[in-house]
């Protein structure tokens, strides 16, 4: 039995949800049901009528546009004549004119899991919005993709808060998007008129090859279910100038650079972080985004226990190696980064410029994630109380 996502269950029983007068959808391409229909189109369709306005997050309404600060602009949607407002524009927050449109808005954005990624301060910033203007959200629930039991990374330093990290979360979170829109409401003190619609057959361990429905990219570079699982550990390449894997068919599960030594980075790698996973030595040459056109030495990363698999674990422990090895050669990418024009790119991304410097420094990653483990049972204990499936 197949997962159903909010969508579904909000439009089986449209009357049991407080959708009042007009109706604003923040979404994307992945905002689709079990058989690929648009969110729009079935909001259209059971709310004739009264849908005013779409909202887009980063990478633009149709997820046709690039990483960092390649901005999405507003149109007018052909089909339904309404305005399509890009909030990865001039702003990330919804403007009075934009929220003057709607009386009731409606979330529907797939999440990856992941504390960089930054759908969940873009819902978080229009929470505030509805807020300041006395207007309900509506959130319809979906997966997360690398389940919804594992937390993993040290959690965001107060004072490192940015468009990729604006709460004290751990880099691999372990809830839904609709249980971060309660955690962000009650917790973190938004404080909106906040309505959940949870999804029905999905549990906790799931993984998305689980649930029965189909992957559609929710932004350009995370094109399986397999980039998303390796992604909480391989955004950390977004901060150097080793690539990602952006321009290739494997984003994220390939990095590499032309000066890596894959034999001496692949030795330095303990054991404990090769667990349900394996380090593939390939070549791999971009098409754009960094080393365009030049041959990269590197890895593809090949989950193979996803419930062994450490991905932020493995990834520090590879960048602690390339430091090492190719200290000459490898250097931190330089602002800006998502609308930070000083502070480090690493360091908005790791939540903390301390652990930068403690990876430069060869402090053990083991050390540091054991660090972390108190931090991590709190944050768990923390979740359980937003929590809407067992």
């Amino acid at each position: 039995m197949r997962t159903r996502p909010g969508i579904e269950i909000l439009c089986d029983a449209p009357g049991r949800w407080p959708l009042a007068g007009r109706l604003g959808l923040l979404a994307n391409p992945a905002s689709v049901d079990g058989r690929l229909r648009h969110a729009r189109d079935l909001i259209r369709e059971t709310f004739p009528g009264r849908l005013t306005a779409l909202f887009s997050p980063q990478h633009g309404f149709f997820a046709e546009k690039q990483d960092n600060m390649v901005e999405s602009v507003g149109f007018t949607d052909p089909d339904l004549g309404i305005p399509v407002f890009s909030l990865y524009e001039e702003t990330r927050v919804p403007t009075q004119t934009m929220m003057d449109t709607i009386d009731t808005l409606i979330i529907d954005l797939q999440d990856v899991g992941t504390r960089v990624y930054t759908f969940i301060y873009t819902m978080s910033y229009c929470m505030e919005a509805a807020r300041d203007h006395g207007k309900p959200v509506v959130v319809l629930d979906r997966p997360n993709p690398i389940n919804g039991i594992t937390v993993e990374g040290n959690r965001l330093a107060p004072e490192w808060t940015s468009f990729v990290g604006r709460y004290p979360i751990p880099m691999r979170h372990g809830l839904t998007i609709g249980e971060l829109a309660r955690l962000f409401n009650d917790h973190f003190g938004i404080g909106c008129d906040l309505t959940v619609v949870p999804m029905a057959n999905w549990h906790r361990a799931m993984r998305f090859a689980d649930t029965g429905l189909p992957w559609v990219a929710p932004s350009p570079n995370l094109p399986t279910p397999d980039s998303a699982a390796v992604y909480p550990g391989q955004v950390i390449w977004e901060g150097t100038n080793i690539s990602e894997g952006r321009g290739t068919t494997r984003p994220f599960e390939y990095f590499g650079a032309p000066f890596l030594d894959t034999h001496a980075v692949a030795a330095r790698i303990k054991p404990d972080f090769l667990k349900g996973v394996i380090l593939r030595p390939m070549v791999f040459e971009p098409t754009s985004n960094k080393w365009q056109g030049a041959a990269c030495r590197g890895f593809q990363i090949h989950p193979t226990d996803p419930g062994l698999y450490r991905p932020y674990g493995l990834s520090l422990a590879l960048l602690q190696a390339v430091i090492n090895i190719h200290g000459n050669a490898f250097a931190w990418k330089q602002p800006p980064y998502e609308y930070e024009h000083e502070r480090m790119p690493i360091d908005l991304i790791l939540g903390d410029a301390n652990l930068r410097k403690r990876i430069e420094q060869q402090e053990e990653i083991l050390t540091l994630e054991q660090e972390w483990r108190d931090g991590l049972e709190l944050f768990k204990t923390l979740g359980k109380n937003f929590q809407l499936y067992t």
